[in-house]
């Protein structure tokens, strides 16, 4: 009975979010496309000193399809863990925590006020702590703390921004507002949502948080949070708008997140870690398309990336759990003949990620080359966005070649076992979505059909950095040994830490700062500060005790000495004044 329990709950949230996300598709399709038209009820609580505080609720196709995917990726999640935490004594908790982060994900997506989003921000980052911690070892504990500590820079600039926009008396976002303190406003607007979207200097936390269970990396880090801050940018596009720096600002930070996570994903070892840096670099490409004037098409990338990066990581977790908890990919590979189904749909995800033809990423990737070219970017952004999102390809093969291809050095087959049929149906809802989600998304929202003008030049580059990436994957894989150690050896370490990033976030504390702080107590605590401070006081203070208590004894040898000693005083200063 207990098992059946355990089995149920994950079920039945299963249920509910795939019956809620079909119906906000068929809402979504039928009454705001068929009308046309987008709808906000909103409700006024007080107002004070100008400033309305409201509950807005806006129902556009932007909130109905984020809603909609991020229910059917929660659903497809659920039915994931049925399986993959078949042992877990807490199951309840685990689902109740995963129904939070979706009502929260739900609050931020659908209600425009700053003040409001703040809450589902907040409920976001507690959710995600407690679900990154939930195996609760050190290296989980270490990961939620510095996930905890970057999402809360996020939340003090959101707070801030907020008490500067009481000078606009209104907190609702996305009517093209400005006013006083708008530069201001939008850098703390836009540097908060790069904290929840992993930008440099923010992005230790996103690889670190991959100590969480992989149907939370799937749903959280993957899909839905880590696009809240995108998310939060695009609704406030119409104000950023006004201001060009901030906007010049988030281009180039995107670029370079773009080219530094794709570096560093070419060097990973760990399966995970390979496609939480994928995340990471897709992320910054989507912030440089907002930064460069395509919030759309923003938009439209991040719905098609949710769908074949969680299909990606629950490939990616099938396979750890069917391997006995593997995932060094020195050890993994050959698993194309024993899982068959899992390797399939790695293989269909990484190509989806590379942007193959027809599949979904395809349509939103080449939009956003187009889109760089036609645009009013600098020939070095658009060069090392073209890099980073020809290092898509490299990665993806890397993904590819890790986890399906190549030699196994695994233990025996003893330690394998098959997916379950909870498993097989979850990735088959995500791999539809994964073939067809680009196409349905086009051939229903109008909006996403842009087309921009590119010369020849351009469709021709544009096709170089599709397809020869994987020339220089297959170079890379076959001359690792000779070519590439050579030609990386100097750079490796610098390019797979991810420009140091880790050492800039976590190390200030952790690492350089206890080490000087032990440093400080051997040397000086336990140093020049006991002689100079505590221990030499209390020496000098027992002296002079001691001193007291020996001129007090009452002794005649003791008088005299004291006596002449005065007398000797009393001679040389009659002296010295004569």
């Amino acid at each position: 009975m207990k098992n059946k329990k355990k089995v149920s709950a994950p079920l039945l949230c299963s249920v509910f979010l795939f019956s809620v996300a079909l119906f906000l598709w068929v809402f979504g399709v039928y009454v705001v496309g068929s009308v046309g038209q987008n709808y906000m009820v909103e409700w006024q609580f007080f107002s004070l000193c100008g400033s309305d505080w409201s509950l807005p609720v806006v129902v556009d196709y932007i909130s109905v399809v984020f809603s909609c995917f991020v229910c059917l990726i929660s659903g497809s999640v659920s039915l994931f863990s049925v399986s993959y935490m078949e042992g877990e004594m807490f199951m309840r908790r685990f689902m109740l925590l995963i129904m939070a982060f979706v009502g929260s994900m739900n609050l931020l997506i659908f209600i425009p006020s700053l003040v409001t989003i703040l809450l589902g921000w907040d409920g976001l980052g507690i959710v995600s702590f407690a679900l990154v911690i939930y195996y609760q070892n050190k290296k989980s504990l270490a990961a939620g703390m510095l996930t905890v500590l970057a999402n809360r820079i996020g939340d003090a600039l959101l707070i801030l921004s907020i008490c500067f926009l009481v000078n606009w008396g209104e907190w609702r976002i996305g009517y093209g507002m400005t006013g006083s303190f708008s530069v201001l406003i939008c850098f703390l607007v836009v540097i908060g949502a790069m904290t929840k979207s992993a930008q440099i200097p923010f992005s230790a936390w996103l690889p670190a948080a991959m100590a969480a269970p992989t149907p939370v990396s799937a749903l959280v880090h993957s899909s839905t949070l880590v696009t809240a801050g995108v998310y939060l940018v695009i609704r406030f596009y119409s104000t950023l708008i006004e201001a060009q720096e901030v906007l010049w600002f988030l281009s180039k930070m995107g670029a370079l997140t773009l080219l530094m996570a794709g570096l560093s994903a070419c060097f990973e070892v760990d399966l995970k870690k390979i496609i939480a840096l994928s995340t990471l670099s897709q992320l910054g490409l989507m912030m440089f398309t907002v930064g460069i004037g395509f919030p759309l098409i923003a938009v439209f990338h991040l719905f098609t990336h949710a769908l074949f990066k969680a299909l990606l990581f629950l490939c990616a977790g099938s396979i750890i759990h069917s391997t006995m908890d593997t995932q060094d990919g020195r050890i993994l590979g050959g698993l194309s003949y024993l899982l068959p189904f899992s390797s399939g749909c790695l293989v269909l995800s990484s190509a989806a990620l590379c942007g193959m033809p027809f599949l979904s990423g395809f349509y939103s990737k080449d939009l956003i080359l187009e889109g760089a070219f036609s645009g009013f970017s600098g020939s070095l952004e658009v060069l090392v966005m073209l890099m980073g999102a020809g290092l898509s390809l490299v990665y993806s093969l890397r993904i590819m070649l890790v986890g399906v291809f190549g030699q196994n050095y695994g233990s025996s087959l003893l330690g394998y076992m098959v997916e379950s049929g909870y498993v097989v149906s979850s990735i088959c809802v995500l791999s539809i979505g994964a073939v067809m989600g680009g196409w349905l998304l086009q051939s229903v929202w109008v909006g996403v059909n842009g087309s921009s003008l590119v010369g020849v030049f351009g469709k021709v580059v544009i096709s170089v950095v599709t397809f020869v990436g994987l020339s220089y994957g297959f170079i890379s894989g076959i001359l690792t040994e000779t070519i590439s150690k050579k030609f990386f050896s100097s750079l490796s370490w610098f390019l797979s830490s991810m420009w140091f990033m880790n050492l800039a976030s976590g190390s200030f504390l952790a690492g350089v700062g206890l080490k000087l702080g032990k440093m400080m107590h051997l040397h000086l605590d336990l140093g020049w500060m006991e002689i100079l401070g505590g221990q030499g006081m209390f020496k000098a203070l027992s002296d002079g005790v001691s001193l007291s208590y020996f001129v007090q004894k009452g002794s005649l040898l003791v008088h005299t000495r004291i006596f002449l000693i005065l007398l000797i005083l009393f001679l040389v200063s009659s002296v010295m004044m004569y």
